[in-house]
């Protein structure tokens, strides 16, 4: 007799059928029922102990936590919550579980304490339906790309320029942290390190599938990235996942529509495949919700959100009109919102995003034609020399959640711009070359993965859907 996972036992089950499965004890009552789970759905099995015939050291051992297996026949369940159940003829305990010590006990815990367990949380129910979403998301990604003849490509983890020009980035060394050779103006000589010059850890592979875009015409990244920025925000993490096409002979326009497509096919994927969690989530979120101030809870539940994003058309609009509707808004007149706009060029906030989704045109907006001087180097200038073809995708609850552009394809326009914003050109020597040999209108995105996951699961930390997350102060685990 095979294993067989709950989840493939509860989608097509046989009553009286001899089964053998494997999990984690959820509960164990009365020395008689235990609340079984193997991590492949949100539904526990029940499995009813004959203790008059099981010895009782063996019951004793049975606590929260511990690894079983079990063989027995399945049947209809007399009792209420669940509609099937195992009678169990043979019980072997795979790895015991001390009640004393164990911490994830079978109450509620809050997030704060769960993260310092994040080794054992995915035990509970609420991060083991977080983490099947992540993993069914990720692989709705790569079904998107792949079925639309995009190329994955793997781009460097180490790295020696700087995409985003921010600078906050971790340094990659094997020099002597102590006593690193210097220069005769005192400066660390990154010549005698690992790879002769100064590195980091990236922040983005954009510019290096911008590289594979010009010879392959449509590739995506999907790996991770690093950022040095103290922040010990609910939206940032040192460690993330993003996903990032590049597409030749393609302008700011087809990139839009790409990026619509992409983030409604993958939501629609998750609704299809993980109704259970989903479910599960909604209520959660549902919950959670009342326990908070009326002025402060979400008017869509998780499900409606994801549900508004698929059904609606993307609304476009540009930043200039944009910051007209914020400038005559009524939170904006009665001085509500905490960043209050008065001129064009300001660098919109989370508040003014969502109030322009949610309030406003009621439908995730698509942003583009920002201000030049708060957009990075590589966006396309525009002929009014004020803005760029840039493009930023705004979704309920969250506000920003994809950022994109058409890239600069001329030569003198990148050189000019690179000057201007003061990035080091010598380290752009190739970046260049791509518009000295065949360059072409070529456009891309980004999607911070966890910031995808967190709008499809209604978490609001987004330590909370990664699973090891990294932030300041903390790389445990």
């Amino acid at each position: 007799m095979s294993i067989i996972r709950l989840v493939d036992l509860l989608k097509n089950p046989e009553n009286n059928q001899e089964v053998e499965v494997n999990g984690w004890v959820r509960t164990f009552r009365a020395n008689r029922f235990i609340a079984l789970n193997d991590g492949s759905t949100i539904e526990n099995l029940q499995c009813v102990v004959d203790f008059k015939k099981t010895e009782e050291s063996l019951l004793k051992k049975i606590n929260t936590g511990t690894a079983v297996k079990i063989k027995g026949k399945l049947v209809e369940s007399m009792g209420k919550g669940q509609s099937l159940e195992i009678i169990v003829e043979e019980i072997e305990i795979v790895g015991e579980s001390d009640p004393e010590t164990y911490p994830i006990q079978p109450k509620k815990h809050s997030f704060e304490f769960l993260r310092e367990k994040a080794h054992l949380r995915v035990r509970t129910a609420t991060f083991s339906s977080v983490m099947r979403i992540r993993s069914v998301l990720s692989f709705a990604i790569h079904q998107f790309f792949q079925n639309k003849g995009f190329i994955n490509v793997h781009t460097p983890i180490i790295t020696g320029s700087d995409a985003e020009g921010a600078g906050e980035m971790f340094r990659v060394s094997v020099l002597d942290a102590k006593k690193p050779p210097l220069e005769d103006s005192g400066e660390v000589n990154y010549k005698e390190d690992f790879f002769g010059k100064e590195t980091n850890l990236t922040v983005s592979g954009q510019l290096e599938a911008e590289a594979y875009a010009q010879a392959m015409g449509k590739v995506y990244t999907f790996g991770p990235t690093f950022r040095a920025e103290n922040s010990n925000t609910t939206r940032h993490l040192a460690e993330f996942w993003m996903i990032e096409p590049e597409m030749a002979f393609c302008d700011l326009n087809e990139n839009m529509d790409l990026a619509e497509e992409f983030i409604k096919s993958t939501l629609k994927y998750i609704l299809e495949k993980c109704p259970k969690d989903l479910e599960f989530l909604d209520k959660r979120q549902a919950d959670e919700e009342k326990t908070k101030p009326q002025s402060m809870r979400s008017e869509m539940g998780l499900m409606e959100k994801i549900k508004f994003v698929v059904e609606n058309d993307f609304k476009r609009v540009s930043y200039t009109e944009a910051i007209e509707i914020l400038r005559n808004s009524k939170p904006n007149k009665k001085k509500k919102f905490d960043y209050i706009i008065e001129e064009w060029g300001a660098d919109l906030q989370s508040e003014h995003e969502r109030f322009l989704v949610e309030k406003h045109f009621k439908a995730p907006v698509i942003l583009f034609d920002y201000p030049a001087k708060i957009k990075a180097f590589y966006m396309r200038m525009n002929d009014d020399q004020k803005t760029v073809r840039a493009m930023d995708i705004l979704f309920p609850g969250i506000g920003e959640i994809v950022g994109g552009s058409q890239r600069e394809e001329r030569l003198d326009v990148l050189e000019k711009r690179i000057q201007e914003l003061g990035v080091d050109a010598e380290e752009l020597w190739w970046y260049l070359d791509l518009r000295r040999f065949g360059s072409t209108p070529h456009s891309g995105f980004g999607l911070g993965f966890e910031r995808l996951v967190l709008f499809a699961t209604g978490m609001s930390n987004i330590r909370d859907v990664i699973p090891f997350p990294r932030t300041p102060q903390n790389a445990s685990f």
